[in-house]
């Protein structure tokens, strides 16, 4: 059964569509190719698939931004597919990495993407949870995940690139696409082998009913603005002066920005003096949280977060491996008397990890990513399984790209799923790249009105950072981090 959301009410909320394309039945709107910048290879028939996946990397090495205890030097990068029909829509896609290692990213993604061609929207778009079941069904492409690592991660863009093109076919954006489902159709996108035993779709559909009465104000919400709350790690990476750290801390509380993320992991004495000026320069009434990016062993995160106990920190985030689900719950277990959390997911390979994080009891926050996840189908699950273990979303919001994906995640886990407005990160490097980049006023994230999934880049952005032939690689500067030590 198609989902209602096929239809094209939007409420008043979007324009009319700027795509001839979404006036053509859905059953006629095929994927007749994908563009994935890279090479081209002949296929059946001399027809030539123009191999265009874009390896994206902004080099963000240049100001630290992006710099934490384990990732020192990273350049904030994207895999980006566009999906290609026999009309001018087009679906944009994107996973997200720190650099070396996205050509891997593009190079799955192409496999991935092959699956797509010749399918029209309608059949793909009749049972998502088909589609992605069909998605990780190569039996060859399964055997290097299966469902995680670099072969999930060029899934993601792939399934992200397929809702972003369903959003511009119905003009709405994602996260209203989702909102305007039944909980059933809702259900219905999901594939839940391995997680019944977290939650069964009939469990998932009564959970969704129960949220239904009271949609309509958290809409009304979205719709002024105030649906998302807002913090910032802008101000904290590991590679920042105190100086620039306090001067962004304070321009970001002049804008309305009172909720910060400080990095932390390298040498204790060093981390517990940028911590106390940070905490000085927000005052003891905001919110500060912490994040280790995986950097300590289980005894090490219990024994280094007793040093930062009197900065009333909310959680720590990634406090060891993102894989260890019972280190998690010990190291929850230890600082749950001193009212502090732990916060993990960025690096939660599938839903499968996260069930048992949950089932666990490892976790007070679930930082679900739109790029690490198999795409928005997967996210899905998640959230619906946090909901039924009580536990709140906060999502990881890193890349240059994957906030403008989150923000959509964010809204449609208030309005659809927890009905508890979600805690959203904020990341503004490079946002001068994107066509739709994500907006905050008064600490809380503007709703996005653009149809799809917000993710497109400027033209002259792909000219510029497409690796390694762009302007910029192929640059003095460039080719100093190109050739740069590498860590």
């Amino acid at each position: 059964m198609a989902p209602a959301a096929l239809g094209r009410d939007d409420g008043g909320g979007t324009p009319e569509s700027a795509f001839d394309g979404s006036r053509t039945p859905i059953s006629d709107i095929k994927i007749v190719d994908f563009e994935s910048y890279g090479e081209s290879r002949p296929l059946l028939e001399n027809r030539t698939i123009t191999k265009l996946i874009e390896d994206l990397r902004f080099p963000t090495s240049l100001d630290a931004s992006g710099s934490d205890a384990m990732n020192p030097s990273g350049d904030y990068s994207a895999t980006h597919i566009r999906l290609k029909t026999n009309t001018d829509l087009t679906g944009h896609g994107i996973s997200f990495t720190i650099g070396r290692g996205n050509d891997l990213c593009t190079a799955a993604a192409r496999q991935i993407a092959e699956r797509l061609v010749g399918k029209t929207l309608g059949e793909l778009a009749e049972n998502m949870g088909q589609t992605w079941r069909y998605l990780v069904s190569d039996s060859q492409l399964r055997w290097i995940g299966p469902e995680k690592g670099v072969i999930h991660l060029g899934l993601s863009a792939c399934v992200n690139a397929l809702w972003d093109l369903w959003g511009r076919y119905l003009n709405k954006p994602l996260w209203q696409l989702v909102s305007d489902m039944t909980p059933e159709e809702f259900v219905s996108c999901i594939d839940f082998r391995y997680i019944h035993d977290a939650i069964t779709p009939e469990e998932a559909v009564a959970l969704l009913k129960t949220q239904e009465q009271t949609k309509a104000a958290r809409i009304k919400d979205a719709r002024s603005n105030q649906a998302v709350p807002a913090y910032t790690t802008q101000a904290g990476w590991l590679g920042f002066t105190d100086e620039k750290m306090i001067e962004l801390i304070n321009s970001n509380l002049a804008v309305g920005m009172d909720k910060f993320k400080l990095k932390v992991g390298g040498n204790l004495e060093d981390d517990k003096r940028r911590v106390k000026i940070a905490r000085d320069t927000i005052g003891y009434d905001r919110m500060l949280m912490l994040d280790a990016n995986q950097v300590w062993s289980v005894p090490e995160a219990i024994r280094y977060m007793d040093s930062f106990l009197e900065f009333k920190p909310l959680f720590i985030e990634e406090p060891t491996s993102p894989d260890d689900i019972l280190g998690h719950a010990a190291i929850r277990k230890a600082l749950k008397p001193h009212g502090i959390g732990v916060a993990t997911g960025e690096h939660c390979q599938n839903r499968v990890i996260f069930k048992q994080l949950l089932q666990a009891g490892a976790i007070d926050y679930c930082q679900v990513d739109a790029c690490r996840l198999g795409g928005v189908n997967e996210v899905l699950a998640v959230l619906l399984m946090a909901k039924k273990f009580d536990v709140p979303i906060v999502p990881h919001s890193g890349g240059i790209g994957l906030n403008e994906y989150t923000q959509h995640l964010a809204l449609l886990n208030y309005i659809c799923v927890s009905g508890e407005k979600s805690l959203l990160e904020h990341i503004n490097s490079f946002s001068e790249v994107l066509k739709y980049p994500v907006k905050t006023e008064n600490g809380y994230f503007v709703t996005p009105w653009e149809a799809g999934y917000s993710v497109e880049y400027k033209p002259e952005a792909i000219e510029t950072y497409t690796f390694p032939t762009g302007s910029f690689w192929t640059s003095d500067e460039g080719m100093a981090i190109q050739n740069g030590l590498k860590v």
